[in-house]
């Protein structure tokens, strides 16, 4: 029996945007993209790894260390460091992200805000070139901010979305965005390949350390210079609440307050939320510790490690353009269930593969970044449909808490079960359970009727 779905009632008109508007959008993903791609998913990790096992007093260049540092008193293995730094940067980010999308609500300067977290984030991503010696201290304190202010940025960003095109247009303007910013990120990350390829020495560990740490600030310049497009090219949409005027920070917070409040009168919002914190908790671990497994565990070098990312990042490219087609011929919701299908294959493989072998990293890498755009392009625009109006700030700050290397649970379990058996295969293993359990609880949404429950108009495919 067809569902029958009631009119929405509390739709806001879509306000007209332009082509340089959008353009000016989808360049702020091609900006920030240098940081996910070039600083979180293949050199932060490494990097940081090897400044902490100074610090535990191992060798530069060994093979192996079973070090320990002792950050604030607390006993921390050195290949844990990172992973555990990973789940802090988003617990914080737990109390930051949903006040930041308050403000934006609130605020008739969305711009400003975007300006504040992006070169808050790019300045302590130039930092790291002060990250020498033993400063693994220094270190994780610059990337938990960066991570903090990337993960606020994005909110404020994703929250411009619903005013960019209406229900029918938000699943390509949303590809679109994700795929320029793949193609950014490749872009960077080829310019930092042919760096290493040109000036890394066979047997110099410090060089390649060097290396690493300029490439991670290039990232923090690149993502600042290309922000300055986006501060033109967009356009302010305040809301209705925002034009009502008075001060944004404590309006944001009552209004935190109030959603906190009411949110429980839209389950099936939270229980996509539920679902899509899960599956992508996965996907950013995935990203955040692909680098490190392939180091630590397979043995790769750096140079095998880039061009993978590389070939990932220009796939992307291509794979969230095609499941953007396919999301308009079948829907969005069941191209990303397709996608976590595919997800948990990849990391069987991942499981499979063997040590020392660039090629078949590689075609793993090939098989991730076709799915990897159109899975977090496709939820992004799915969960704008489920957003009250008048609040995607707010909303999209507590989705941006598991989204674009910010998760902590995936990270936790990786790092727990890695301090218990000294193994990453059987820490990735551990990284299933979010791929199906998401996939059974995303399955579960019913995705026509969250929509016109949150008072939006479904689109024509879902």
């Amino acid at each position: 029996m067809a569902e029958t779905v009631t009119p929405a009632v509390n739709d806001a008109p879509v306000p007209a945007s332009t082509r340089r508007e959008r353009s000016g959008w989808y360049l702020y993903d091609w900006a920030m993209s240098a940081f996910s791609t070039t600083v979180i998913t293949v050199f932060l990790g490494p990097f940081l790894t090897t400044v902490t096992e100074l610090a535990a007093g191992c060798e530069l260049g060994a093979d192996t260390c079973a070090g320990y540092v002792y950050p604030l008193g607390v006993k921390v293995a050195a290949g844990s460091y990172f992973p555990y730094l990973v789940s802090l940067s988003v617990l914080l980010t737990v109390f930051v992200l949903p006040v930041i999308g308050a403000i934006a609500d609130r605020s008739a300067h969305k711009k400003r805000l975007l300006a504040v977290a992006a070169f808050t984030g790019a300045a302590a991503t130039i930092g790291m070139l002060f990250v020498t010696g033993e400063r693994y201290l220094l270190g994780g304190a610059l990337f938990v901010i960066a991570n903090i202010a990337f993960g606020a940025g994005v909110v404020v960003y994703n929250s411009f979305l619903p005013q960019l095109g209406g229900p029918d247009e938000r699943d390509g303007i949303s590809s679109r965005g994700w795929a320029l910013g793949y193609l950014g990120g490749g872009v960077l990350l080829g310019l930092n390949l042919v760096a290493v390829t040109l000036f890394s020495e066979e047997g110099n560990a410090q060089r390649t350390l060097d290396l690493a740490r300029w490439s991670i600030v290039s990232a923090g310049v690149w993502w600042a210079v290309f922000t300055l497009v986006p501060m033109r090219w967009l356009r302010e949409h305040p809301t209705a609440t925002a034009l009502r005027g008075g001060n944004p920070i404590s309006g944001g917070f009552r209004q935190l307050g109030r959603t906190l409040r009411e949110i429980k009168a839209y389950p099936l919002t939270l229980f996509f939320l539920l679902a899509f914190l899960v599956y992508n908790d996965g996907i950013q671990t995935v990203i955040a510790l692909a680098s490190q497994y392939g180091t630590e565990e397979l043995k790769l070098g750096q140079s095998t490690l880039i061009v993978t990312i590389l070939l990932v990042q220009f796939l992307a490219f291509g794979g969230a353009l095609l499941l953007g087609a396919l999301a308009r011929r079948i829907g969005a919701w069941k191209t990303v269930l397709i996608s976590l299908v595919l997800w948990t294959g990849v990391i069987l493989g991942a499981f499979r593969l063997p040590a020392e072998a660039p090629v078949p990293f590689m075609i793993l890498g090939a098989a991730i970044g076709l799915v990897l755009g159109g899975s977090q392009a496709l939820s992004r625009s799915l969960f704008s449909q489920l957003i009250p109006a008048g609040k995607e700030g707010e909303y999209y700050g507590f989705y941006e808490i598991s989204d674009k290397g910010t998760s902590w649970l995936g990270p936790l379990a990786f790092g727990i079960v890695f301090q218990l058996t000294n193994s990453y295969r059987v820490g990735l293993v551990s990284l299933l359970i979010f791929f199906v359990v998401g996939f059974l609880l995303l399955l579960a949404v019913p995705i026509r009727r969250a929509i016109v429950a949150a008072g939006n108009t479904p689109p024509r495919v879902l």
